[in-house]
């Protein structure tokens, strides 16, 4: 993405005989690919040129009306094949460009780039890049947070094992274990708000960002020179730019932007294991088509390939921010161009990665499969010991002694465990005390003291109050999106 002397501008390769990036030809949506592409990013060049000569012809620059008309007609005018070669010959991307640009603008040639340097129109590209790149992401990670939040509140009182050291723990519901997901989602949805809103336009800086160049185009008059930034400021679309730059922006923004894509890629990493594992105990798998091949071999396989690539490709996304933490480390003074080919990688790899695991996570929400009576079954075997306490408190309320009947309970919970892991049965614990006559006065409590529901505390209130309070505000403004189905690639 970045302007710059380093060596590029090859065409794109095509066909089937040169390596594409499977990010771009497997996995990202088309719109994403787009704002990453050659045209986008050259079209853009072209775009800031003109409004530089709008805004330096409004200053008073003698930039002619002709002048503007014929760059405008030639904005999308681009002679790729020209500009790669002018750029082997010149080893410089802008002034390829400028020149490629100044083919079809004649009577423009003389001030297209008029007191800019390659950073304005480079950087500038990127931060233009960056700010519709989160535009895409945002109603994406909104429409993922609005189909879990269905999900959650449908099956907010569904009890289900619950799991610490992924080792047995007291239940929770469905609905309130996929609010632990949403919860982390809704902070990436925010952070990624933040820091698109926090972007600021490099803008018209110079060389070194005193702005020389143009303080000496406009005769040593600073006004003219902080108006001709803020109005290619504002034609850009943005509401600040920085004061101070080097060559470049601050390279702090780059570690800014991917950490918070590194961040939500913890997030999808965390969210799809768990799908993984429910899927191995077979209470709930993500969609799994009619003529889906689960494996080439056995053929009864329905693995969860959708939730394992979300996993595959979040762990690319994570480590991508210690790229900009390592060019924003060595910027020499100024600036440096061993940031350039760095960043045309890691700042277009982590956001199609992260539109990819988005498209994808969203194709899992929108349609989960969750099996009650598999999960009835696993709180069947898991329930009675957990309900020990329950029992011994009731047989107190009957007349009781709590030591002797948490000597009778630690017998029994022994021998039914005895069967549970040494002959492969069943939990039998209450069985064995239904057939105890000690616990016959509260024998005909058990239905209730094993009632599921009364293990799973205030979950489902706080699965409606999350809801209502944190998630449905956090949506209200991508209302209009919501409707959009997710479609993958491959």
């Amino acid at each position: 993405m970045a302007a710059g002397g380093d060596r590029g501008g090859r065409e794109e390769a095509c066909g089937h005989d040169s390596y594409r990036s499977p990010l771009a030809s497997r996995y990202a949506s088309p719109e994403m690919c787009f704002v990453f592409s050659d045209r986008y990013k050259f079209r853009t060049w072209r775009q800031l040129w003109l409004w530089l000569a709008e805004a330096e012809q409004t200053l008073g620059l003698p930039i002619t009306d002709e002048q503007i008309q014929e760059m405008k007609s030639n904005l999308d005018n681009i002679d790729f094949k020209m500009a790669a070669e002018e750029e082997k010959r010149l080893r410089h991307d802008v002034m390829a460009h400028v020149h490629t640009f100044a083919h079809c603008c004649p009577k423009a040639a003389g001030i297209i780039h008029l007191g800019a340097t390659s950073c304005y129109v480079g950087d500038n590209t990127d931060l233009i890049i960056l700010r519709n790149a989160f535009d895409l992401l945002l109603p994406k990670l909104a429409r993922v947070i609005s189909r879990l939040a269905d999900f959650a509140k449908e099956r907010a009182d569904l009890p289900t094992l619950g799991f610490t050291h992924f080792q047995p723990a007291q239940l929770t519901t469905v609905g309130k274990r996929c609010c632990l997901w949403i919860q982390d989602l809704c902070m990436d949805l925010q952070n990624l708000k933040r820091v698109r809103d926090d972007l600021r336009f490099r803008g018209v800086k110079g060389t070194t960002g005193t702005q020389a160049s143009f303080l000496q185009l406009f005769e040593g008059d600073d006004q003219k020179v902080e108006q001709l930034d803020k109005m290619v400021t504002e034609k850009a679309g943005f509401k600040r730019a920085f004061i101070i730059t080097g060559q470049t922006y601050t390279r702090k923004v780059d570690i800014e932007v991917l950490s918070v894509l590194a961040s939500l890629g913890a997030s999808v990493h965390k969210i799809c294991t768990d799908i993984r594992l429910l899927a191995n105990l077979k209470e709930m798998e993500e969609p799994f088509e009619k003529q889906q091949i689960g494996s080439s071999a056995m053929p009864y396989k329905r693995n969860p390939m959708r939730s394992e690539r979300c996993c595959s490709l979040a762990r690319h996304l994570m480590i991508l921010v210690t790229d900009p933490l390592q060019t924003a480390s060595v910027q020499w003074f100024e600036r440096t161009l061993d940031d350039s080919a760095n960043r045309r990688i890691c700042l277009a790899e982590a956001f199609l990665t992260a539109d990819t695991i988005l498209n994808t996570l969203q194709n899992i929400s929108e349609g989960l499969v969750v099996y009650p009576k598999v999960i009835e079954r696993r709180i069947r075997q898991e329930l009675p010991f957990m309900a020990t306490e329950n029992i011994i408190m009731a047989m107190v309320k009957a007349g009781g002694n709590r030591q002797d009947c948490h000597e009778k309970i630690r017998v029994l919970s022994q021998q039914a465990a005895a069967v549970v892991k040494q002959e492969g049965g069943d939990n039998d614990l209450i069985e064995r005390i239904q057939a105890d006559a000690y616990f016959s006065p509260i024998h005909s409590q058990l239905d209730h003291l094993l009632d599921p529901s009364t293990f799973t505390g205030r979950a489902s209130q706080q699965v409606q109050r999350f809801l209502e309070e944190e998630v449905y505000p956090l949506l209200k403004p991508y209302e209009s999106v919501m409707k959009v189905k997710a479609e993958l690639c491959l």
